[in-house]
């Protein structure tokens, strides 16, 4: 049977409510009283009850998480891991982490998750983008928010994302170093800021390089960058373009796609053509070749979007305007060679 608040109060040798008040950190006890009671839940393996505790604190130790139904379905498990980094956080911070997932074509009549409705949580992490319907009734909840993975159209938000423009460029310089010419860069969603921020940071790599950039080099899907359109893009870039050399996927998914083109159209990885993503999924250690790429810590974004949220909660502020920026690291396999 589990210890009760009345075991703990006969341990220490106090009251209910005094125990109640060590509990809630209260000032109308003694060090040595609050010591004695903590002593006691400790040793009895005292857990008080959430729901007790959130009518004293007027809080609920609860915080959503929230991002679009297509980042389940379509991605590798890169949200996940985010999701993981947030749930680390709170086993140190007495927190609870609940999910929900929206639809990506939210529009204004749409329903918000029911945990934010009923106000059963203190701040929402948004993870990935989000349609901005979503984020603007959001909004008028008094709550912090922490966007993850997404810069919102606001910038009074507190964000966490990866340096995307740098690592587009390290992906680029990687192919440049490697004597590549002809570098092509494929994505999708070029809306989405972490892709157009790559597809900036491929062209600034091009041009300190001395390279031109074609257009008919740079093939943009208007879906969700994932396998089909990686392949479709490839179809798409080699159909235009035979002498391209290397090619930069704006994320893994596309990248796997391309290489799945390349293969069924007798193209060889990387003795025709160097072939590069971003994100580093799982799944490119098992390729052939294993996949070069560009890193991306998923775990520690969603520790720092945490750590964000907890910091917010404890100022009591629902007000943030900090962007933290992760850095990425390229990760050199064998889908690249030096020409």
């Amino acid at each position: 049977m589990s210890p009760t608040i009345k075991d703990v109060a006969k341990k220490a040798g106090v009251s209910i409510a005094t125990v109640s008040l060590a509990i809630h950190n209260n000032q109308r006890i003694t060090t040595i009283t609050r010591n004695k009671v903590l002593r006691a839940i400790k040793e009895l393996n005292y857990h008080p009850s959430r729901s007790a505790k959130g009518l004293v604190t007027k809080t609920t130790g609860n915080i959503g998480f929230v991002l679009t139904d297509d980042h389940f379905l379509k991605t590798e498990p890169f949200y996940t891991m985010i999701f993981l980094g947030t749930e680390f956080v709170t086993r140190g911070n007495d927190y609870y982490v609940l999910l929900a997932t929206i639809n990506k074509d939210f529009k204004e009549g749409d329903e918000l998750p029911r945990f934010i409705l009923e106000r059963s949580v203190d701040g929402v992490i948004v993870a990935g983008k989000v349609p901005d319907a979503f984020i603007q009734k959001l909004s008028k909840f008094d709550m912090p928010l922490v966007f993850v993975d997404y810069f919102p159209p606001v910038d009074d938000h507190c964000v966490v994302m990866v340096d995307n423009t740098r690592g587009g460029y390290q992906a680029a310089k990687h192919l440049v170093d490697l004597g590549h010419k002809e570098i092509a860069f494929i994505g999708a969603d070029i809306t989405h800021p972490s892709i157009s921020d790559r597809l900036t940071g491929y062209k600034q790599a091009l041009e300190t390089s001395g390279i031109e950039i074609k257009q008919s080099n740079i093939i943009i899907d208007e879906d969700y960058p994932a396998r089909q359109n990686g392949y479709n893009a490839a179809k798409r870039l080699f159909e235009k373009n035979k002498n391209v050399t290397a090619v930069f996927a704006c994320n893994d998914a596309m990248a796997i796609g391309a290489m799945q083109y390349c293969a069924d159209n007798g193209i060889k990885i990387p003795g025709d053509v160097s072939l590069i993503g971003f994100d580093d999924v799982e799944a490119d250690l098992l390729l052939n070749p294993p996949l070069t790429t560009v890193r991306v810590p998923k775990v520690e974004l969603g520790t720092e979007a945490m750590n964000v949220m907890v910091n917010l909660l404890s100022s009591k502020s629902a007000n943030c305007a900090k962007k933290i920026v992760v850095p990425v690291e390229l990760i050199v396999r064998g889908s690249t060679r030096k020409i």
